[in-house]
């Protein structure tokens, strides 16, 4: 048995058209498995499967646009990915949405409740939707992409750092339910990585040096610096794992 192989595996990924869920999934297609790319927008979603099938070769990936704001998108990607592709192994819950910047004060109701709804009850929709395959095969592997944000506060992102502390509650809970299934459920909490979702944190040569001064690796994270962690998590390596928070920080919780 290899490690990291992931011969035989298919993995869903959402929001995984750019940044760590593309990341992610280039580095499982690299371990032999194969993708279903997922975001809003399906050409976006083609273009990312038609470069990962021209390294790998046709069938690798498939793109399979999908919001999930809605449930309606998100059943319609599992029952497609089952009737096109096959049974999910692997499910990558990465996709998020953070629309409000600033203290909790000036946050609104509808702002609040799409972060929540966005950020945790999107993935337990979903996760509810491929449990039902995986326990029938004794199986599966899910992962929820969550943020360092979740282990600390912070005065501009209170409710985005609430929800991803939830996920790592979710993970927990779900891990105890359906770990005798032989089915892992773990998070991985990413700490500043250069991607367009976190933009506004880093696209600033003033902050970014601030930032870099006092990190212990004096650099943000790079999307593919993430990708490991889900590999590991979803392979013989990462079995054993089952409702843990894998930080890929560079250090900067410390």
């Amino acid at each position: 048995m290899k490690l990291f192989d992931l011969s035989g595996k298919l993995a869903v990924i959402t929001g995984s058209s750019r940044g760590i869920g593309r990341a992610m999934a280039e580095a499982m297609a690299d371990h032999g498995a194969r993708v279903v790319i997922s975001s809003r927008k399906q050409d976006a979603c083609d273009s990312v499967a038609a470069a990962i099938n021209a390294a790998h070769g046709p069938g690798t990936a498939t793109a399979i646009a999908a919001s999930i704001s809605s449930k309606e998108a998100l059943q319609d990607l599992v029952n497609r990915t089952r009737a096109e592709v096959g049974e999910i192994d692997i499910l990558v819950c990465n996709a998020a949405s953070n629309p409000y910047y600033g203290p909790m004060s000036g946050i609104s109701d509808d702002q609040f409740r799409k972060v929540l709804d966005n950020n945790v009850l999107s993935n337990h929709w979903l996760i509810q939707m491929c449990l039902p395959g995986m326990i029938a095969r004794r199986d599966g592997a899910i992962i929820v992409v969550s943020s360092i944000g979740g282990l600390r506060g912070s005065a501009t992102l209170g409710a985005y750092t609430i929800s991803k502390a939830a996920d790592m509650q979710l993970v927990r809970s779900l891990a105890v339910e359906v770990g005798q299934h032989n089915i892992s459920v773990n998070a991985i909490a990413p700490g500043l990585i250069r991607t367009d979702f976190a933009k506004a944190l880093w696209d600033n040569p003033e902050a970014q040096a601030h930032y870099n001064s006092s990190h212990p690796m004096r650099r943000i994270g790079e999307a593919g610096e993430v990708a490991g962690a889900g590999v590991f998590l979803a392979s013989p390596g990462g079995r054993y794992v089952n409702g843990q928070t894998i930080v890929v920080d560079g250090g900067s919780t410390i």
